[in-house]
């Protein structure tokens, strides 16, 4: 949903937080904010000119959550419809309307990207750089500085270089620049990639298209969940709207927690029951075993989700098939493999991946030295070490990304009420020499990851630098542990 924006001038204004981004973890991080730190003033500033941040960026057919509304929404205003799952249009204007119902939007600036911000140690502030969507700058001061612009690349995304992809004759986009005008009825597609984004393509488009075809260099675990939530409506029957909302919500804590620790400790298990939920839709005579058996574990990247199983049913209607195997080069008329086969196609959809970019892309700099994220270690996930009054909301890759920054967001709020209550100006992670590093903060062996994995910020081999993507476990330390561990540093005047 747009909103007004407002007036962008030369002059340095200041609030007491700064918040860079407003979709689900900005809009969180205003609720927070207002009601746990009242007394705080604070911005959000969002370089788009609506709320929603991915959910308002992606057009393309089809696109939806994969995680359940549930917990993808807000636990502080509950979802009440017992679809698990939702189009990224429902869940743009759930979280514009969350904006708008609790004051928040009149604190987002419009049209402004953070292009950097500067940490005066002699007078504890943040000097943050910005650029209007008119191309005036500014800056804006304040103490403290709450990054929730995800860690996507708006700009573009990733599209591996085909030889004589300028020779085809058809139309070429790619999920993230999903073109509006683009009528595919009754063509032939083929969809080049086998993530999340491929996985909801593909019955997507089926619909219309004359015949989809996804062309994957390798497989993805692909698990079929149901579209609606059958014990949440019976709950939601029987329970006030509340109890119901936090019923259901614990529900699938619960539910996804079970999932990702059975996948991970029994591996071969969840290998053999991925399978044969395929081969329940698809029959015994589709190969599994070539088609939809990954060679790595699962959860070693995201599990893709087909609602009601809509990516079988479309592949076992004869709407849509798998074609797995290597691209030699794009010819006029479609694709040519490595195994010397042709595939034909109107529109070729590069469901490629996504590129990364911390901190929204912003130069981040303490006393006029540059800040190289890649050599600081995430602190309980969500602060870099040695970058004072600085934290990043990063969600879960194993479950809904407003869990995690539904936690980042209180933490924060705890550090500042801390901070105010004792007169400190500074909170800065600092860790000792033994600590060594585990890998990047995102530990996934996706292609998106392992791309930009020498920029991405370090996790320790402890307590607390490592990510452990458990909610349990980081509920009882982002919301009940002490503040006060020996590692966070909080102090008065300068922090270095």
């Amino acid at each position: 949903m747009a909103c007004k924006r407002r007036p962008v001038s030369n002059t340095t204004d200041f609030v007491d937080v700064v918040v860079v981004g407003a979709g689900l973890s900005g809009i969180a991080a205003g609720h927070y904010l207002q009601t746990l730190c009242a007394s705080r003033s604070y911005t959000i500033l969002e370089s788009r000119s609506a709320i929603g941040g991915t959910w308002d960026l992606f057009r393309y057919p089809g696109v939806r959550s994969d995680s359940d509304m549930s917990t993808l929404g807000y636990s502080f205003r509950p979802w009440a419809d017992n679809a698990m799952f939702a189009s990224a249009t429902t869940i743009r204007d759930y979280v514009a309307a969350t904006a708008r119902e609790e004051g928040i939007e009149r604190h987002i600036r419009f049209g402004i990207r953070v292009t950097g911000a500067d940490w005066d140690s002699q007078r504890a502030r943040w000097c943050v750089s910005t650029l209007s969507s008119q191309g005036v700058t500014a800056r804006i001061e304040c103490r403290f500085v709450f990054f929730c612009s995800g860690y996507y690349d708006y700009e573009s995304g990733y599209e591996p270089q085909w030889q004589g992809r300028d020779e085809f004759k058809g139309t070429i986009v790619h999920p993230q620049q999903w073109p509006a005008s683009l009528d595919y009825t009754g063509k032939r597609v083929v969809v080049i990639g086998s993530g999340a984004t491929a996985i909801t393509l593909v019955p997507a488009m089926a619909t219309r298209a004359a015949h989809v075809t996804m062309l994957q260099r390798s497989p993805s675990y692909i698990i079929a969940l149901p579209a609606h939530d059958a014990i949440g409506a019976k709950l939601r029957q029987w329970l006030p709207p509340l109890a119901a909302h936090r019923m259901v919500r614990w529900k699938n804590i619960v539910g996804a927690t079970l999932l990702f620790q059975f996948s991970r400790r029994w591996p071969e298990a969840m290998k053999r029951l991925i399978s044969k939920g395929a081969r329940r839709y698809l029959g015994a005579d589709f190969d599994v075993a070539r088609h939809l058996s990954p060679r790595y574990d699962p959860w070693d990247q995201r599990l893709c989700i087909a609602p009601d199983g809509d990516f079988f049913q479309a592949v076992r209607s004869g709407k849509a098939d798998i074609v797995t195997g290597d691209i030699e080069r794009f010819t006029p008329d479609g694709l040519k493999l490595a195994s010397g086969e042709a595939l034909d196609a109107d529109v070729v959809v590069t469901a490629t991946g996504l590129r990364l970019k911390m901190l929204g892309g912003a130069a981040i700099t303490i006393d006029g030295a540059a800040v190289d994220a890649s050599k600081s270690f995430v602190y309980r996930g969500t602060m870099y070490s040695g970058v004072p009054n600085l934290a990043v909301a990063t969600g879960y890759t194993n479950a809904s990304w407003t869990l995690k920054c539904e936690l980042s967001a209180r933490y924060v709020c705890r550090l500042l009420n801390e901070m105010q209550a004792t007169g400190l100006d500074t909170c800065v992670p600092v860790h000792d020499d033994s600590l060594a590093a585990s890998g990047p903060a995102i530990d996934l062996s996706s292609g998106y990851i392992q791309r930009a994995a020498a920029t991405l910020p370090r996790q320790g081999d402890r307590t607390p630098w490592r990510m452990y993507q458990n909610y349990f476990l980081d509920l009882l330390t982002l919301k009940f542990a002490r503040l006060r561990d020996g590692v966070l540093r909080l102090a008065r005047g300068a922090s270095r």
